[in-house]
């Protein structure tokens, strides 16, 4: 008997992580169509550049103001259901983008949209973490960033398909909205239960109690916001035509595919504070060593390549930190402490990599990066010190 409970709570797992990795991996797909298309339709309808990026920056607001409430949310409505109503309300605010011909329309559009996305990533990166086996949540975690970015990075090829104009793109990007509701709803009962009382740590104590998987977050937020959108920009400045530096961020996006499972396998395996040193160590010395190899771009594809894998470790690593450390109610709530860090940090570095090349030229953009993960560096060697002897979750 107690072997097939057992093989029936193993099922039961494996169901819900497969639907909720599913279902988020479809969302992924849908905001790497919206991001672009929504700028492509304000630059068609004449908005201006500066305007553009204000309305864009509503992302971040939104999330920034959603993630305290994502658990709460949760708790009383459940976890299928809250992410349920999300990707509908993001897909029918997403369509809403098209019929808004008014610009100041697309301000509160953009918070509803982004709001409901947000929750709906911590719901899920929530679902995925209390689901995983102890033993192999790195590899869990792993392969969920994995298809993350395999989810993000065919977006712009189904944009390719559909077109930028019309409202063919909207619909196509709503359309996998919806269908990210699918296997939310066939998995309801393999949902991970919050017992207990409805509120645990504040978000902000989390920062605290966790400081290495929320810092993590953070860092990668300011780097992957920041560095992917002006790596293109640094590798004109350094002599490369515009479609080779282009495919910088394409060398960095495959590095993130395809060393996240191993960083994950290796997460299950040895002490993850030291796991992040690593990560952040590698960002620290990636980034230095940019400018110095930018004369042959091939060593640079290489350089890029590797550091791209080592930094989204960050977040792989990170989550799974946190999810060895918290259960239930704490959980989502560390969850949703990682995702407003990200968010933070999508609002951090674009400011601070732009003053970089604007100050100090090309490198300044790699410095910028090797400054973040050197600081990071630094707490987690702290932090390591400090805890010796403790339990490395």
């Amino acid at each position: 008997m107690d072997a097939l409970s057992a093989t029936v709570e193993k099922a039961r797992r494996l169901r819900g992580i497969a639907a909720a990795i599913s279902a988020i991996t479809a969302v992924g797909i849908a905001l790497s169509i919206s991001l672009p298309l929504l700028s492509l339709t304000l630059e068609a309808r004449g908005v201006s550049g500066t305007w553009i990026g204000i309305n864009t920056a509503m992302a971040g607001v939104a999330s920034l103001a959603v993630t305290p409430v994502a658990p709460g949310l949760a708790f009383r409505i459940g976890t299928s259901r809250t992410t349920f109503l999300c990707v509908v309300l993001a897909a029918i605010s997403l369509i809403g983008f098209h019929f808004a011909e008014a610009f100041w329309m697309w301000f509160p559009l953009r918070v509803v949209f982004h709001g409901a996305v947000t929750i709906a990533f911590i719901l899920s990166e929530y679902w995925i973490n209390a689901l995983a086996p102890d033993a192999r949540r790195g590899f869990v975690m792993g392969i969920y960033a994995t298809v993350l970015s395999i989810g993000f990075a065919t977006g712009p090829a189904i944009l390719n398909l559909a077109g930028t104009t019309g409202l063919v793109p909207f619909i196509a990007g709503a359309v996998l909205l919806v269908a990210a509701a699918v296997p939310v709803l066939l998995a309801r009962a393999d949902e991970p239960p919050l017992h207990g009382e409805e509120t645990s740590l504040p978000i902000l104590a989390y920062l605290v109690a966790a400081p290495l998987g929320t810092l993590a977050g953070l860092v990668f937020g300011a780097v992957e916001q920041g560095a992917l959108s002006l790596l293109p920009i640094f590798g004109i400045r350094v002599g490369f035509e515009p479609t080779d530096a282009a495919l910088l961020v394409s060398a960095v996006a495959l590095g993130n595919v395809l060393l996240q499972i191993p960083l994950g396998i290796a997460a299950d395996r040895y002490d993850r504070r030291w796991l992040l040193f690593v990560c952040a160590a590698i960002g620290t010395g990636g980034a230095l060593l940019m400018p110095p190899v930018s004369g042959s771009f091939p060593t640079l594809l290489l350089v890029l390549f590797v550091w791209g894998g080592f930094i989204a470790g960050l977040y792989t690593i990170g989550l799974t930190h946190l999810g060895a450390r918290y259960r239930g109610k704490e959980l989502a709530g560390a969850n949703a402490a990682f995702i407003m860090m990200y968010s933070t940090g999508m609002l951090i570095g674009p400011t601070l990599m732009g003053a970089g090349l604007t100050t100090v030229g090309p490198a300044g953009l790699p410095y910028a990066c090797a400054f973040l993960f050197a600081i990071f560096a630094l707490v987690a060697l702290y932090r390591i010190w400090s805890e010796r002897g403790r339990n490395p979750a």
